[in-house]
């Protein structure tokens, strides 16, 4: 998972790394697997409503002491495509679609979309 901040403090915890700096962002990658960010999740777990329970990116930063960017629309673009490509080659998705699993609108249907919006942005620039 990454976050990508306006700020962030001298030290993070051993399961954040820094991966970029630049002028107006740092990119931070969180290794989400590590025990002591699951605990530190379980810890901010507050039921976002009846039954369903997450963590708010507000809590986790600010017990971070990082201060929250808001990414170019570019970069998000990126990671959105990267994450449904990760889901393609999942094996729980694998076995969904073996299993017979035909929504209306499909992993391509979403590449795609993304893909159009990718264009607009780049015929806009």
């Amino acid at each position: 998972m990454k976050l990508y901040a306006k700020t962030i403090p001298q030290t993070l915890p051993d399961w954040a790394t820094t991966v970029t700096k630049s002028a107006d962002f740092f990119e931070v990658e969180i290794n989400d697997e590590h025990p002591n960010f699951q605990s530190l999740l379980e810890e901010l777990a507050t039921e976002i409503e009846p039954g369903t329970f997450g963590v708010k990116v507000e809590d986790l930063c600010s017990r971070l002491g990082i201060e929250m960017s808001n990414p170019h629309l570019c970069q998000l673009l990126e990671q959105a495509q990267n994450l449904i490509s990760q889901i393609t080659k999942h094996p729980d998705y694998k076995q969904l679609l073996e299993a017979g699993y035909q929504p209306d609108l499909n992993i391509a249907d979403a590449q795609t979309a993304l893909t159009y919006l990718e264009w607009e942005l780049d015929h806009n620039r």
